[in-house]
Parts: C-alpha cells; sequence; structure tokens
C-alpha cells in the first residue's frame, strides 16, 4: 500500500476506522466498521458521504472549448445551456469507449469536466493532444471530489449550503460550504438523489467532518459505492465497458442526441463516427449487446462468469454481479449475443461448473430517485 496515492480525507478515514484497498492507483476506504450491507441501506434511506477524491477533475477553456470537445465525444456538448450537466463518452478511432465522463457548462466559456479515476491521466494526455490547439486543458489536481447521495441528502446539505435544495438534477452552482468555495452539482452515481462536490483539497477534511456531523450522515466506502451504482444499472469503467466496446454495443444509445446521430445538424465528426452511427442505425448489425440479468436462484454471479443459452451454446459473460442489497436478488450486467439480449429471455450463468438460471431484465434494478424538481 505504501506507494499509493492517498486522497486529503485519508486520515479521516483511517481514524473511522476504514478498511482501505487499492483502487485506480488510490488507497480507498472499501468499507467502515458497519460494515457494506448497513452502508448500502443507509444510503438508500438518508444519506451517504463518499470521499471520490481519486476522480480526474479538469476545466476546458475558451471560446472554442464545446466545438472542441465535441469533436472527441458523440454528444451535443455546443448546444448544452450554461447551468447544466450531461453524460458524455470519450471514443478512441475505432469507437471503443476510452473513458465516460461528465461535463458542465460553467458559463465564461469554461466547461469543468469529471472523468474516472483510473483513466484520468491518459483521458488528460488524449484531451491535450487532440484539442490542446483550440482551448486551454487545465487539470485541477488541487481540488478534491466528495459526493453525498440519499434521499436525506438535500436536507442535510441545505444546512450548510442554503439553496442547494433548488438545484435540480443535472444543475449546478458555485457555494461556499463550511467555510471553503465549492462547486456543486445535483448528480451522482448511486440512483439516489444527491450532489457531487468540488472542494480545494486544503478544506476538504473540514467540508467532510461538517457534513458528518449532521444527523443523516454517515461515511460510506467502495463496496457500497459498487452495490449502489449496479443496482442503478449503471456502468462501471474498465468492467461494464471499455476500448473494445462501442456505445450501441454498451446499450448507451440514449447518451447520443439527435443532433449528432445520422441526419442530424452535427452527425458524426467524433472518432469512430462511422462504426458507431452504422451500428445505431442498423442494430442488427451488432455482435453482443449489455443487458441486465437476475438470477433466478438465490447465488451470486460474478463479473467473468459465463453465459449460456438454455441448450449449452456459450452466448456472452457476466461484466458486473453481486447479491443486490436492496433489489434482494443476485443482478448482473452482462454482454449477450443479440439474440438473447432481449428482456424475459432465459439463460444460464455457469457458476463453478453448474447451472444457475437468469434471466434478461430491465434496469435500473431498482428505481432511481434523481430529482428532477
Amino acid at each position: 500500500m505504501s506507494d499509493l496515492l492517498t486522497t486529503p480525507l485519508n486520515a479521516l478515514h483511517i481514524e473511522l476506522g476504514a478498511r482501505m484497498v487499492p483502487f485506480a492507483g488510490y488507497s480507498m476506504p472499501v468499507q467502515y466498521p458497519s460494515g457494506l450491507m448497513a452502508e448500502h441501506h443507509h444510503t438508500r434511506t438518508a444519506a451517504g458521504l463518499f470521499d471520490v477524491s481519486h476522480m480526474g477533475q479538469l476545466h476546458l477553456v475558451g471560446p472554442d472549448a464545446a466545438a472542441a470537445f465535441e469533436t472527441l465525444m458523440p454528444v451535443d456538448v455546443v448546444d448544452l445551456p450554461v447551468g447544466k450537466q450531461r453524460y458524455g463518452l470519450l471514443l478512441n478511432d475505432e469507437g471503443g469507449i476510452i473513458d465516460d465522463l461528465m461535463f458542465f457548462n460553467q458559463g465564461n466559456d469554461t466547461l469543468f469536466v469529471i472523468v474516472n479515476g483510473a483513466c484520468k491521466a491518459g483521458d488528460i494526455a488524449h484531451i491535450q493532444a487532440r484539442i490542446g490547439q483550440r482551448c486551454e486543458v487545465r487539470p485541477l489536481p488541487d481540488q478534491a471530489l466528495l459526493a453525498l447521495q440519499g434521499p436525506q441528502a438535500a436536507t442535510a446539505l441545505a444546512r450548510l449550503a442554503p439553496g442547494v435544495e433548488q438545484l435540480v438534477f443535472m444543475t449546478g452552482g458555485h457555494f461556499t460550504i463550511a467555510g471553503a468555495p465549492c462547486f456543486v452539482t445535483r448528480s451522482g452515481y448511486t440512483g439516489e438523489d444527491g450532489f457531487e462536490i468540488s472542494v480545494p483539497a486544503a478544506q476538504a477534511e473540514a467540508l467532510a467532518r461538517a457534513l458528518l456531523a449532521q444527523p443523516e450522515v454517515k461515511p460510506i466506502g467502495l463496496g457500497a459505492r459498487n452495490s449502489l451504482r449496479l443496482e442503478a444499472g449503471l456502468c462501471l469503467y474498465g468492467n461494464d465497458i471499455d476500448t473494445t466496446t462501442t456505445p450501441p454495443e454498451a446499450a448507451l444509445n440514449w447518451a447520443i442526441q439527435k443532433v449528432r446521430r445520422t441526419g442530424g445538424a452535427r452527425a458524426g465528426g467524433f472518432p469512430g463516427a462511422d462504426k458507431v452511427l452504422a451500428q445505431i442505425d442498423t442494430p442488427a448489425s451488432l455482435a453482443r449487446k449489455r443487458v441486465g440479468l437476475i438470477a433466478l436462484e438465490r447465488v451470486p454471479v460474478r463479473e467473468h462468469t459465463e453465459l449460456q443459452s438454455e441448450d449449452g451454446q456459450r452466448i456472452g459473460e457476466v461484466t458486473s454481479g453481486l447479491l443486490g442489497p436492496t433489489a434482494d436478488k443476485p443482478i448482473a450486467l452482462a454482454y449477450v449475443a443479440p439474440a438473447f439480449a432481449a428482456v424475459g429471455t432465459r439463460v444460464n450463468a455457469i457458476v463453478r461448473g453448474k447451472a444457475v438460471p437468469m434471466e434478461v431484465a430491465a434496469t435500473p434494478f431498482v428505481p432511481t430517485r434523481y430529482y428532477r424538481g
């Protein structure tokens, strides 16, 4: 663990009794003494505080920043209004997913971008190489990132930042919280209402302590973050999406606005566009598709588990799987041959040599509760 990076909250995690594990090159809390199940349920019923400071934060600055950034992704960047956030996908020249990310139009020719921790060095280098001549690419290594998630998150945060409760899903703004200048978005990775808070690293611990002093809030580790996001049907980069998967294969067409699709005003013009747009226009051309699965027996089905048709043919593989604490059944994300992708289709997962029956299910597995006003 000695060669791992640490977040600004490292000492606080240890003080709180966290079990620390390597994640994305950092020493990160996987759980606290109450345990994964209790942390998961607390986030679903009250409010959980997550340290996500391993994520990468950057600004893209300049009058051409939005148009430049749009050349790297199949999403609408140019038309995103000031004050709004959107999900994006960095693609390679084969249409594979380099990373998934969030970007926010802060106005004044500035986009605020959050990328995954394990990908951030590569992402920043990629963005700099591709569009660094058109806009300033400004990494923000001195910013920490906290996520406050759950149905009571707004109540807890509004005590410290009055007015924050007026934000709706995928909007944000600047707030002073516990004396720190913060940029807050109403978003997250749990399927619950909540907020992500970018704060100067030097003030992150004071902010975390102020949040944890609220009666609704408890610290939550990576273990529950994973079970929460899987119940919400959200992809984990490196498991469910990577450079070998395209957005249509990953069932992420919803993230590609009409303006960037065939016939749209700014169709194509992104890496891998010919391949990605052909897959959208001709779904039959897909070799595989991401689906949700629910096990029909109470047997957890983990990543890399082989999937077979009922007559024993290999048809795919699980990419994320566990016993969903709120769903109260084994759930998974997987890639299967398109003939087996329809909701209700029965498949078998091969767990320790035995067939566990599963059924293709719509996601999310647990209804999301984003606050839309």
